[in-house]
């Protein structure tokens, strides 16, 4: 009988993950959209985790959080362990995937026409409202866009996964590293269902969400 908790972590996990980089995405792509001095810097270090190989993401997150490092230790002393649990899986996947939605959601932002903000200035509205009231609503597509790529991206998640939070069966066991298990084993009929799962999953999350894009779009129209 197939277990189906690496179907269930996967989606909990990828739900978790992309909801939390959803409004660090944003938050980020306005703040350095903002900034006068060290954009280019800022920008570089967001999106290196995308250029970076996923183990070499996964082992900077061992290094970082891991029970030798700073942060790691000062968490000990809360008796917090994060290194192999599934709070390590949501980092793993927030990290590699909040360069997507903050590359999709900052593209965004700099194609609306800055002359509808500069008007919005001159009329006294403060830049909290310009915020909520003009540029999110105007650049909804590609926000959409971003949280589609980055939810895509944690679902199949992989070597920053096994690397920070192991491949645990039933606690951080992914279709991903169950794929990756199953190879291992010499089971590959194991290993197909689970390829054909996220397959077809993935499908279906593409094909459904880009109906409702269509419809969103018909409506605007």
């Amino acid at each position: 009988m197939l277990d189906w908790n690496p179907l269930i972590i996967t989606l909990e996990t990828a739900v978790t993950a992309t909801t939390i980089t959803f409004f660090i995405g944003i938050f980020l792509a306005y703040g350095v959209m903002r900034m006068h001095k060290g954009q280019g810097l800022m920008d570089a270090i967001i999106t290196l985790p995308l250029i970076l190989p996923p183990t070499v993401v996964g082992f900077l997150l061992l290094l970082l959080l891991g029970k030798r490092s700073f942060i790691g230790q000062a968490l000990l002393q809360w008796d917090i362990h994060l290194v192999f649990t599934w709070p390590a899986a949501v980092i793993a996947a927030i990290v590699v995937s909040l360069p997507l939605m903050y590359r999709t959601t900052r593209g965004a932002f700099e194609q609306l026409d800055p002359n509808i903000i500069y008007a919005a200035r001159t009329l006294g509205v403060s830049e909290w409202r310009i915020f909520w009231h003009i540029l999110l609503p105007n650049t909804r597509q590609g926000i959409l866009a971003g949280l589609v790529l980055s939810f895509a991206r944690t679902i199949g998640e992989f070597g920053a996964t096994i690397m920070f939070a192991g491949n645990i069966p039933g606690h951080t066991q992914t279709m991903s590293t169950a794929i990756y298990a199953a190879v291992q084993a010499n089971d590959y009929a194991l290993a197909e269902k689970w390829a054909a799962g996220i397959i077809l999953f993935s499908l279906l999350f593409i094909l459904s969400l880009n109906h409702w894009l269509n419809r969103q779009t018909r409506k605007a129209f």
